[in-house]
């Protein structure tokens, strides 16, 4: 696959990234500033063209008009429209552009960016937000993936030294009824992932990944000796278009107090939110958000302009006994550590909208991507075709890669959590958890 990126800054990096790790895909990078670019031709095995990405005879350079995907994902917008259709009409078959303005995203106004050629827009500010509200409703767990509306749940958390699951072996638990509706699917571990098999022992300090059903989350909680905790009050810092989204979605389901520095800004906060107490001042005081009622909130998010700021501050809330803190970063080294610094949830916007991105990017009847943050790994939803191979034997049977494993499958209004002697159907989604190694293997098998 012919793939053209404009912009070579963190979600730009973080796509080519995942792209170069294909040998099937040829990956070409535009961007404007030289070092950025420099740095990522040193790291990635991809083509560099230094230029504007809203000038055609650039664009021709990086051969645009031989592109089956074209993004532009530089943090202009104007750039990133511009170049998107500029790239259409130039042969590019696809082209997806990164977005700010929330309008343009309403569906009333998707018939005017596909007259001009725009196949996709994406707002990383708008997904973030989205994936902070599933955070808050799942607080008791650190990443929460949603398939098919919620018929499929995955979650992650951190095992501590209490933990009952701690020093036991996978196999020994197959046969507790609980395991009936729930599976432990991938274990990260120093930094390492690992896909379970029966000879697995869980350790503490494991972070855990499950999967069930939506009605069956309440048997992790089970499983693992903890109560949900319902979140009602909750506290933001920051006050860009990530912190007023995220206030706006949240505000009609809990109450929100937002602290932001700029009294300029706070005004138009306020102004805006209609159920959010603003609140002007510097929020890396704590003696100012003590004041203002930390310690009686159930979950903090701190989502200013700095990462450091975001992960101490989340950090003293957590000190503060708030039980749920959730901090946006920029630097993608910090998602690399974000199951051991301390911090319930680390969250960046631009890998988030690059996960969204890469379901544009697989072979396979491929419906959705998720990556793990600080996981080089990612659950894919695969749409089953009539008479694939897929449908022929039981999956033990299927030579399934061992970098690879079949989480869940839904059948119309079913779920099911399979064994070895499953056999698919034509039309199931198939959701599953799988390492870079497995991405070729996988492609076969479903296509």
């Amino acid at each position: 696959m012919k793939i053209v990126i404009a912009g070579a800054g963190d979600m730009g990096y973080h796509l080519a990234q995942q792209l170069a790790a294909e040998d099937a895909n040829d990956i070409t990078i535009i961007d404007e500033n030289k070092d950025t670019l420099d740095y990522v031709g040193t790291h990635l095995d991809i083509l560099t063209v230094l230029g504007d990405a809203t000038s055609i005879a650039i664009l021709r350079r990086a051969a645009v008009q031989e592109a089956d995907l074209f993004m532009a994902v530089t943090t202009s917008e104007k750039t990133n429209m511009l170049s998107t259709m500029l790239a259409k009409q130039l042969g590019a078959k696809n082209v997806i552009s990164r977005v700010r303005i929330h309008d343009y995203l309403e569906e009333k106004n998707q018939g005017i960016f596909a007259n001009l050629g725009v196949d996709k827009l994406i707002s990383p500010t708008m997904l973030c937000s989205e994936e902070i509200v599933r955070m808050i409703e799942n607080a008791t767990f650190t990443e929460v993936f949603e398939f098919e509306e919620g018929k499929f749940n995955i979650v992650g958390i951190t095992l501590d030294q209490y933990s009952k699951l701690v020093n036991r072996r996978i196999a020994d638990m197959g046969n507790e009824p609980i395991f009936k509706d729930i599976r432990i699917i991938a274990i990260v571990r120093d930094q390492r992932t690992i896909i379970p098999r029966g000879s697995t022992y869980i350790r503490n300090n494991d972070h855990i990944f499950f999967i069930s059903s939506k009605q069956a989350n309440a048997s992790i909680l089970e499983l693992l000796g903890q109560k949900k905790v319902d979140i009602s009050n909750i506290m933001i810092i920051g006050g860009d278009d990530m912190a007023y989204t995220t206030a706006l979605k949240l505000e009609k389901e809990y109450n929100v107090t937002l602290v932001h520095k700029e009294k300029e800004r706070c005004k138009w906060l306020a102004e805006q939110l209609n159920d959010t107490l603003v609140i002007h001042g510097d929020y890396r005081n704590i003696e100012l958000l003590l004041e203002e009622g930390l310690e009686q909130m159930q979950a903090f998010i701190a989502l200013t302009e700095s990462s450091e700021t975001n992960i101490i501050t989340s950090l003293s809330a957590k000190n503060h006994k708030v039980y749920k803190a959730i901090a946006h970063v920029d630097t993608r080294e910090y998602i690399h550590i974000s199951h051991s610094i301390g911090v319930d949830s680390l969250i960046n916007k631009k890998l988030v909208a690059a996960n969204q991105i890469t379901r544009f990017l697989r072979k396979g009847s491929v419906e959705a991507v998720s990556g793990i943050y600080g996981v080089d790994a990612e659950f894919v939803q695969y749409s089953i075709s009539k008479g694939g191979r897929m449908t022929r034997k039981p999956l033990k049977a299927l030579n399934f890669p061992d970098s690879a494993i079949i989480a869940g499958i839904i059948r119309g209004e079913q779920v099911f959590i399979p064994d070895g002697e499953f056999r698919c159907e034509a039309e199931d989604k198939v959701i599953v958890f799988a390492l870079p190694a497995a991405k070729s293997a996988l492609e076969k098998i479903f296509n």
